[in-house]
């Protein structure tokens, strides 16, 4: 089925009427009685890519603004590649306990999107899936609406072309929406959390935006100057990684076309925005951050693979330049969306998460000494990468420690022989964090 723009926009409510009633709403200030959330995660998008960390390489005029009037986190860590990522931060528990193999997650899992529904929040959720095939996986999970790609369909239509950019083929609520007029995914995407955004601005909601951008392949976006709107998407799974920058600074444009949105029905106020990244850059990208190289290692356990940007905005409650220096899991964002919510995390979850929502008011709240990664795409426990760490030293299962403050490519192991007293109370704190976290799978 081939549906334009137009049509899509018609088929949810975006005539003329609803224009009117969005422009009626903005000269006053909305205030529900919870907030609103936006969780926005990029795909592939590490550390070193956002100005506000110390990345000169791209332009993120919008994220650095959002930082430097909300709160910017240094040590924010997710798992090393997508779905494992996206198990971890929708449940707020270890890969170890819940993930079953790519592309999926189990349906007897509890998200932080039912949690919120439950309690009378609208869910809507758009971009990319990768959690399961099933036409009802995202309505299954908590979300009242869907809009996303990897859903239903793989990567790839039957010529072999990439279907998540120009004239992609998604899933709207589960049904296959196949797009030939020049239209764009990122497009796509928020023009449905913009649109859901205006139907329930007068009731709490919860707007889950796991960005298709900045994944590879790397092409043209419709701001470069060699867009090319009749393209089917591209046959090379990498690309060219020099158009990495014009994606980078889409997604920060888009990011800013949300919060235009808020701003114009005058909810901003009352909604806490959260930015993160599902994993590393991808490996053909080199970026500079404070002055050195950082090259791309999504799929690693290292920094590059795992060390992600987490920027939180609410005005009047998130305190404005607020730098942290607390290490947060990934595991961490279901119970702060609940917190903030007012949601009561079931005690029988048993969830591994712990709320960074009094650090985003400026106090101390209850921070982590260390965080565990257990990491196995395919799910064996035989392939299985794990680590505990803390904001300077790694310990990986294989007893390997690192100082990652010295050696952030993690090259050269620390002996016993040459630890003093101080490193050698954090290995045995990260070794017993390891042993409380052994595997029960």
């Amino acid at each position: 089925m081939n549906i334009n723009r137009r049509s899509f926009l018609q088929t949810f409510g975006l005539g003329i009427a609803s224009l009117s009633l969005g422009n009626v709403f903005s000269a006053c200030t909305k205030v529900n009685a919870k907030p609103n959330i936006i969780l926005i995660m990029a795909d592939d998008l590490g550390y070193e890519c956002i100005g506000a960390n110390g990345g000169t390489s791209y332009q993120t005029p919008i994220l650095d603004n959002l930082a430097k009037t909300g709160a910017r986190f240094e040590h924010c860590y997710s798992q090393p590649l997508c779905t494992p990522s996206r198990v971890k931060i929708m449940t707020g528990i270890h890969n170890v306990r819940n993930y079953t193999q790519f592309g999926d997650m189990d349906r007897n899992q509890i998200t932080f999107a039912q949690l919120l529904k439950k309690s009378g929040y609208a869910t809507c959720i758009a971009g990319k899936w990768q959690l399961g095939r099933q036409p009802d996986s995202a309505q299954h999970f908590g979300f009242d609406e869907s809009c996303l790609w990897q859903h239903t369909r793989g990567r790839t239509d039957k010529d072999g072309h990439d279907t998540r950019f120009s004239n992609p083929k998604l899933e709207i609520n589960g049904k296959e929406m196949n797009y030939d007029n020049g239209e764009y995914s990122t497009d796509i995407t928020s023009d449905f959390i913009c649109d859901f955004i205006d139907r329930h601005s007068d009731t709490p909601f919860l707007a889950y935006y796991p960005m298709i951008l900045t994944h590879c392949p790397f092409v043209p976006t419709p701001n470069s100057s060699d867009w090319d709107a009749e393209s089917k998407g591209s046959k090379e799974y990498k690309g060219d990684a020099k158009y990495f920058g014009d994606m980078v600074s889409y997604m920060d444009k888009t990011v800013g076309k949300l919060i235009n949105k808020l701003d114009e029905l005058g909810i901003r106020e009352n909604t806490l925005i959260l930015f993160t990244g599902d994993n590393g850059t991808d490996k053909p990208v080199v970026s500079v951050m404070n002055g050195r190289d950082v090259a791309g290692g999504k799929g690693s356990m290292t920094d590059a693979g795992t060390h992600v940007p987490l920027i939180a905005n609410w005005p009047g409650v998130v305190l404005p330049d607020n730098e942290c220096r607390d290490i947060v899991d990934f595991s961490d964002f279901l119970p702060t969306l609940c917190e903030t919510a007012g949601v009561t995390v079931p005690a029988s979850l048993s969830i591994d998460g712990r709320s960074f929502l009094p650090q985003l008011k400026g106090k101390k709240g209850d921070p982590r000494e260390w965080i565990y990664c257990w990491y196995s795409k395919s799910g064996k426990e035989s392939e299985a990468k794990v680590f505990t760490r803390n904001q300077r030293y790694k310990l990986y299962q294989t007893g390997h420690f690192f100082d990652i403050q010295n050696d952030v490519l993690e090259k050269t192991p620390l002996k016993d022989t040459d630890l003093n007293e101080k490193t050698k109370l954090v290995k045995a704190m990260l070794q017993n964090a390891l042993d409380i976290n052994k595997s029960e799978r």
